[in-house]
């Protein structure tokens, strides 16, 4: 079995201890990973943080050429990337290879922004004593980020911290998920091959309350991006003093189905919204409101399509829909479906499981509120169908939630879709799509419990950079 090592300072580094990681779905061992310490975590802190002088002064074009050729080198190794993610995950092989493509996207952005990343000049003249000065700012990289990414997307989530963060001339100390630790390492071997400077990005794996709590509380780490759990989210936004927190948080993602639009057309995107990856998707589909003009025929054909969705290994090319990433989850899930039922709800397809870690497609109806399914973040391959009598219950039953990351509707009237776009408090609105839809330079981010800050390229060095004016006076 191969046994891994920290990287951190720009060097590979045998730690004091280490665990076995296993496949979720075969169980197979995969490999022995570092158990990173308190000392060992500060020691990655301390290399990210001599070396920031060394980012900071690193000119644009370098460091986007550092960019450009890591996107080269994971395109020349795109199989090799996604293996790693299926078995690890078990994400199944098409969404891991989708998920390097997206990976790779997200470092040309990143490429891109590093060579325009600039500052404004200001007018003083506008305020009665500004004359005769001239003014300008500037951005400057803020030093340390602190990067605590989750399982699901183990190499683009990784992608949309460090990217932004190399572009801005920051360093990073990487604690990625402990399911997929080997996702983060790749990487590591990547950018030291793409000739990032030592000590620019330094992996630390491991427990996250050894390590998270270091970088947390760390002064010499100035700013923190976190995607996962909003209890621990809130925990880090507690202890965070006054370092800049980026924060991508819970979410049950819901649809509006109005009258008069193309089932058709919208139940296969739904289904893709719904199951894709297990519903281990931040933005997943969770809930799905209809019309009742509606609501029987699109039911009969998204249970139609869903039984058709193929179930099994991730490694199989054909496969959709794999193990969930640990039998905890699994019962959880399935200790959700049961409260569901108990509360009145309808099992129309699935709610069961395939094997002991591979929960069936499961569809819900009439769902509760006070369900957890209908209020908490599911993280399953399980939706839930509800009917509605008009667009407007469908927003307040939208709106009614502690989350608010994205949400969509289907429509063919604009009037509706904008005020639609108006009334519901989510971070994004999806008009006509899926509220799984998202590109990585668009903003993303949400509202409520689901967050603080924006993702997407140019939206994440502005996280991650601080602002200096400068000021000559020409009297």
């Amino acid at each position: 079995m191969i046994k891994k090592q920290l990287y951190i300072g720009g060097e590979w580094l045998e730690a004091k201890s280490y665990t076995k990681l296993t496949a979720p779905y075969s169980g197979e061992a995969l490999a022995e990973i570092p158990l990173a310490d308190r000392e060992e975590t500060e020691r990655a802190i301390e290399a990210a943080y001599a070396a920031r002088g060394v980012m900071a002064k690193l000119p644009a074009h370098k460091r986007a050429a550092i960019l450009e050729t890591l996107s080269r080198l994971l395109t020349e190794r795109a199989g090799e990337a996604a293996r790693l993610i299926a078995m690890e995950a078990a994400k199944p092989l098409k969404a891991a290879l989708a998920e390097v493509d997206r990976t790779i996207q997200t470092y040309k952005f990143a490429a891109e922004e590093a060579k325009r990343l600039s500052g404004e000049m200001i007018p003083l003249d506008a305020a009665p004593g500004g004359e005769g000065r001239i003014a300008y700012t500037m951005k400057e990289p803020i030093g340390v980020i602190g990067a605590i990414t989750p399982f699901n997307f183990p190499m683009n989530l990784v992608a949309h911290k460090v990217g932004p963060a190399i572009a801005s001339g920051n360093t990073i100390v990487l604690k990625p998920a402990s399911q997929t630790p080997l996702s983060a390492l790749f990487l590591a071997e990547l950018l030291e091959e793409a000739g990032l400077p030592a000590g620019a990005l330094n992996v630390v794996t491991g427990s996250g309350s050894i390590i998270g709590d270091v970088i947390v509380k760390h002064d010499k780490v100035k700013a923190i991006s976190f995607t996962g759990s909003p209890k621990v989210g809130i925990g880090i936004r507690n202890q965070a003093d006054l370092k800049r927190v980026a924060l991508e948080l819970g979410s049950n993602s819901a649809l509006i189905i109005d009258k008069g639009v193309p089932l058709s057309k919208i139940i296969p995107r739904c289904v893709v919204g719904a199951f894709s990856y297990q519903g281990q998707v931040c933005i997943s589909l969770q809930r799905i409101y209809v019309h009742a003009n509606h609501y029987d025929e699109f039911v009969a054909g998204f249970c139609e399509a869903a039984a058709k969705l193929k179930v099994g290994d991730p490694l199989d090319p054909d496969t959709d829909l794999s193990a969930m990433i640990t039998q905890g989850d699994v019962s959880r899930a399935l200790s959700w479906i049961e409260e569901a039922v108990q509360q009145g709800a309808v099992v129309a397809c699935g709610g069961g499981t395939s094997s002991a870690q591979i929960l069936q497609p499961t569809v819900l109806l009439e769902v509760s509120r006070s369900a957890k399914v209908s209020c908490e973040e599911v993280f399953a391959p399980i939706v839930l169908i509800n009917r509605i009598r008009d667009v407007e219950e469908g927003i307040q039953l939208i709106n009614d939630s502690r989350f608010g990351l994205h949400a969509g509707i289907y429509t063919d009237n604009i009037h509706t879709a904008l005020d639609a776009a108006e009334k519901l408090h989510v971070g994004g609105v999806m008009i006509n799509d899926i509220p799984t839809f998202r590109v990585d330079h668009m903003p993303y981010g949400g509202v409520k419990e689901s967050g603080l800050g924006r993702e997407g390229v140019k939206y994440a060095i502005d996280e991650m950079t601080e602002i200096k004016t400068v000021i000559i006076n020409r009297t």
